[in-house]
């Protein structure tokens, strides 16, 4: 059974990874600009990318992320 743990850190890494494929095909998306973007602080988008995030992830935050870097909400958890 996968823990809670480990699924942020998953969901994280795959924020960070979508979010750097938009800087390479779409156009420049900094944790700053994707954090004003879904209305959320900077320092949260870092602790996801990073690992650091202890209370979890919100699924309305998912998805507004995945909005934002147009990717389907299911690829944050491959």
């Amino acid at each position: 059974m996968i823990n809670e743990s480990l699924i942020n850190k998953k969901v994280g890494k795959n924020i960070k990874r979508y979010r750097l494929l938009y800087n390479a095909n779409i156009s420049d998306m900094t944790q700053s600009d994707l954090a004003k973007k879904i209305g959320v602080s900077v320092s949260l988008i870092g602790s996801m990318e990073s690992d650091k995030i202890k209370s979890g992830i919100s699924l309305y935050n998912l998805y507004k992320i995945s909005e934002v870097l147009k990717v389907p909400i299911n690829k944050f958890f491959e």
